[in-house]
């Protein structure tokens, strides 16, 4: 008797949507205590802390709504079979353009064409309220509609250009990969990171946003320093007009070898108004590069992504699973759908290693910007990071364990303060 993958997949997806909404009640209900942490006590005003609660309560009723309607909408598609009778129609389409429907290439893309519309039209409306109720009703938003739907078009034209060739790509080495096959799709996907990280800064970024030069002055000074110190090739320095969408900050480096970016929102620069708080969040962000963070993500994600394919060269052929999800032929394409849903267990736990893998990593660049002297400037910069963008004052420990790639600002302040009482 054939194993029954499907009903095993749908049920796995339940389960995990029964468990990380436990998760979620317990967060919401954190969220609703009435005061400050101790540790936050006298540090963040309390007019500050009822906007953070207010607007964390509403990202939390929205993502009840979100997830349930996620939830149901894909164990449908799933149990009812639509994804075979959505490749088939794909297939039908193609021939009435008149093109080959035997052509897998082909039924491919006009099948993810047909996705992309679907995914457009029922993200839209959760996309909509996100921005346009919930973002501007705390004062986040900053989009207007028409930058709104320029963004999603400008989205779908790149999906366009750039979805075509990988795809096509990706089902001619599986055709003729043969036992090296997951050594092939490493070796293409590797190389497709490299060039993507390569060239989106440079040609995709600025389709959205507007990067300038940071401009002469103190700030710019500090910061070239504190680099200098540090022998990172920084070669340009850049502001992000971040503002024209949103009143979140941040602040992000990139690129290869001798060739380093770093990037301000202007946000940022504008919230903090002291200039060692935003070298502080510099000097963080440079720890991860000279505890080489960045490499071992890296490193730790393409070994995963090898261990993936190479798990899916198993189960490729098999014909159990593609019949126990109502699919009489074997593309490629669907090949890797159904595989990454069977593999859901092992991605669970996966991301939750690499969390607290991130977190430990967040902890040493905080520690890393304290051994420069930068202890008071990064825990007064994290505050008012914390303050300005309303982030949740009070988490629940089972919740940001699960979820969370940076450590709450709770802990990240105990910690830069546990040394200072040592000494005391």
């Amino acid at each position: 008797m054939a194993f029954p993958y499907m009903e095993a997949v749908v049920g796995f997806m339940i389960l995990m949507y029964i468990f990380e909404t436990y998760l979620d009640m317990r967060q919401h209900k954190a969220l609703k205590l009435p005061t400050l942490p101790k540790t936050l006590e006298g540090v963040i005003s309390q007019e500050k802390f009822e906007k953070s609660r207010a607007y964390s309560l509403d990202k939390s009723n929205f993502h009840f709504i979100h997830e349930f309607v996620t939830i149901v909408s894909d164990s449908t598609i799933l149990y009812f079979g639509v994804l075979p009778w959505f490749w088939k129609k794909s297939g039908e389409y193609v021939t009435t353009v008149g093109l080959n429907p035997e052509n897998e290439i082909l039924h491919t893309l006009a099948f993810l064409a047909g996705l992309m519309i679907w995914s457009q039209i029922t993200d839209l409306p959760f996309s909509l309220y996100s921005t346009f109720v919930i973002e501007a009703r705390h004062g986040f938003n900053k989009q207007t509609p028409w930058l709104f739907f320029r963004d999603m078009v400008k989205g779908i034209f790149l999906a366009v250009i750039i979805g075509p060739p990988i795809v096509s790509a990706i089902i001619v080495i599986v055709q003729k990969g043969g036992p090296y096959l997951a050594i092939y799709l490493w070796a293409f996907t590797f190389g497709l990171s490299i060039v993507m990280m390569t060239l989106y800064p440079v040609l995709i970024a600025p389709l959205f946003n507007k990067f300038t030069p940071l401009p002469d002055g103190q700030l710019r000074e500090k910061i070239e320093k504190l680099a200098s110190s540090l022998n990172f090739p920084l070669r340009k320095l850049f502001v992000v007009d971040g503002s024209t969408r949103s009143s979140h900050s941040n602040a992000y480096m990139y690129g290869f070898f001798k060739n380093k970016r770093i990037v301000l929102y202007d946000t940022l620069i504008q919230q903090c108004k002291n200039d060692e708080e935003i070298v502080a969040v510099i000097a963080h962000e440079l720890g991860h590069w000279k505890l080489n963070h960045t490499v071992y993500t890296f490193v730790a994600m393409q070994i995963l992504t090898l261990l993936q394919f190479g798990g899916y060269t198993l189960v490729r052929n098999s014909t159990d699973l593609f019949r126990s999800f109502g699919f009489d032929t074997e593309p490629v394409l669907i090949g890797l759908i159904l595989f990454q849903h069977t593999v859901i267990p092992l991605q669970q736990l996966v991301s939750f290693g690499l969390n607290l893998v991130s977190r430990s990593f967040e902890f040493q660049a905080d520690a890393f910007a304290k051994k420069l002297g930068y202890a008071s400037e990064l825990r007064s910069g994290l505050v008012k990071l914390q303050e300005e963008n309303l982030s949740a004052m009070n988490t629940d420990p089972w919740y940001s364990a699960y979820h969370y790639s940076h450590p709450p600002l709770v802990e990240r302040l105990a910690v830069l303060d546990e040394p200072d009482k040592k000494n005391d």
